[in-house]
């Protein structure tokens, strides 16, 4: 379990804090809309209203002792910035912080964030190659030339093994887990048998 600190509760900072939560971690919220934390709060057990760029007000919740904390504000960058730099000044682990832009990346960066993502950029990227193919259903690109992808089987595979399709010369592709409807089999073995599709 980890304890999670997710600052800006705009659409991505409370689905990040939910799945964080979901996932069995410890988050607490902030935000300085009080209306939007007042309905948040019986979600989250922990949950702060202030504007976390005004002075002190981080060091009051000892962001020190989170192992992640999220800036995830949306419309003000200046305010992400300001929040980036004072979790770093107060001893943050672990910041991550969102950008809409790679200059905004850039700022983050130079001012401490260890992390910057671009949700808008990702899920376009990840849209575009998951529609562009006939057949995948989705994928993580780990580097430039290297990704994971979820694929239905090839119609000639069902009925051989892993082995007799010689997948690794062949396609140039290591199966590194089988989904069966909802029952995941890791690193399955060459003597794998595929069944229809």
């Amino acid at each position: 379990m980890k304890s999670v600190l997710v600052i800006g509760m705009g659409t991505i900072g409370i689905y990040l804090a939910r799945k964080m939560q979901d996932l069995g971690n410890e988050v607490m919220i902030a935000d300085k809309d009080e209306e939007l934390i007042q309905e948040l709060s019986p979600e989250f057990n922990d949950a702060f209203c202030g504007d976390c760029s005004a002075d002190g007000i981080l060091k009051s919740i000892g962001v020190n002792t989170f192992d992640y904390c999220f800036v995830t504000i949306g419309e003000d960058f200046y305010a992400s910035l300001e929040i980036t730099s004072i979790l770093k000044e107060q001893g943050a682990r672990c910041v991550i912080s969102k950008a809409k832009r790679k200059r905004q990346a850039d700022f983050l960066k130079k001012i401490g964030a260890d992390e910057v993502f671009f949700p808008e950029k990702e899920i376009s990227e990840k849209l575009a190659v998951r529609y562009n193919a006939t057949n995948i259903f989705d994928y993580i690109e780990l580097t430039s030339d290297c990704s994971i992808f979820e694929i239905p089987i090839i119609p000639s595979w069902a009925g051989k093994s892993i082995l007799e399709i010689n997948v690794r010369q062949k396609y140039k592709v290591n199966i590194i887990a089988i989904k069966n409807g909802t029952v995941i089999d890791p690193m399955p073995a060459g003597n794998y048998v595929f069944g229809p599709e």
